[in-house]
C-alpha cells in the first residue's frame, strides 16, 4: 500500500491525501492506496500546486511509513528537527497533560 504526501504550500506543513481528496496534517489521515491507484491519485494532487507542493507516494506499513524512505518520513511526522524545543507529538501530550 501507499500513501500520497507533500508540504503545505502556506507554510511547509508536512500534509497527507486524504481518502476524501482532501489534505490533512495528520499522518493517521493518508489514505491508503492500491499500486494500481495511486499514480492515478498522485496525478489529481500534483494539480493541486495552489495547496501541496511535491506530493509524492510513500510506502505504508502497518500504522507507518516503510520502505526504504521510513526513517526519513518518521522525522517527517514528528516535525522539524531544526531548533532548540523540537518535540515529539508525545511529548507535546505529556505537557498538555
Amino acid at each position: 500500500m501507499k500513501a500520497i504526501t507533500a508540504n503545505r504550500l502556506t507554510d511547509g506543513r508536512v500534509i497527507y491525501r486524504t481518502a476524501q481528496g482532501q489534505w490533512s496534517t495528520r499522518f493517521e489521515d493518508a489514505a491508503p492506496l492500491s499500486d494500481d491507484a495511486a499514480e492515478a491519485v498522485l496525478a489529481v494532487a500534483e494539480a493541486e500546486f495552489a495547496i501541496a507542493v511535491g506530493p509524492y507516494l510513500i510506502e505504508l506499513g502497518d500504522k507507518a511509513p516503510a520502505g526504504q524512505k521510513w526513517r526519513r518520513e518518521g522525522i517527517r511526522i514528528d516535525g522539524p528537527t531544526s531548533g532548540t524545543t523540537r518535540q515529539t507529538p508525545a511529548a507535546q501530550v505529556e505537557r498538555a497533560a
